[in-house]
């Protein structure tokens, strides 16, 4: 495919705008999370990953948030401190863990949720209407799911 200047202007908006967008979601709601929970968003996704993940691994969130495995077992370290998350032994490998929630840790959830929810609801419904918002997840989901496949972006460590 040739890139005309205006092909690659709009690309290059389009990458600005994604990204402009993500951070200041991100913050807003990781101020709410942190204010009002004591967690920040990075710990809120790690906890939902593992409700919907029971007995998942590090490398299993490192590979779902496209993060290093160093970084990963170290943001689980801090949830397990708080007594959030528990490590168990893996029958199938000793090297590695299973992580499970706690019964801290899903509470803590359970709150951070409805907080993470009603923001985010009220960040992107007081801007963008149903159609708007469900065109744009199902582009980010089909962008998100070519990339995956590929392991672009994928860390090597």
């Amino acid at each position: 495919m040739e890139y005309t200047s205006d092909r690659l202007a709009d690309l290059q908006g389009f990458f600005a705008d994604l990204v402009r967008c993500e951070t200041r979601l991100y913050n807003a709601l990781n101020d709410r999370l942190r204010e009002r929970h004591g967690i920040v968003t990075s710990q809120f996704e790690f906890l939902r990953f593992l409700r919907e993940h029971p007995g998942a691994r590090v490398a299993d969130l490192a590979a779902e948030f496209a993060i290093g495995a160093g970084a990963t077992s170290k943001g689980v370290d801090r949830l397990e401190k708080q007594g959030w998350v528990a490590r168990q032994a893996n029958p199938a490998d000793r090297r590695s863990s299973l992580l499970a929630l706690t019964d801290d840790g899903s509470q803590l959830l359970d709150a951070a949720e409805a907080t993470f929810t009603a923001g985010l609801s009220e960040l992107v419904e007081g801007t963008l209407d149903q159609s708007t918002t469900a065109a744009a997840a199902l582009a980010l989901r089909r962008l998100r799911s070519a990339l995956e496949r590929d392991q672009v972006g994928t860390p090597t460590g």
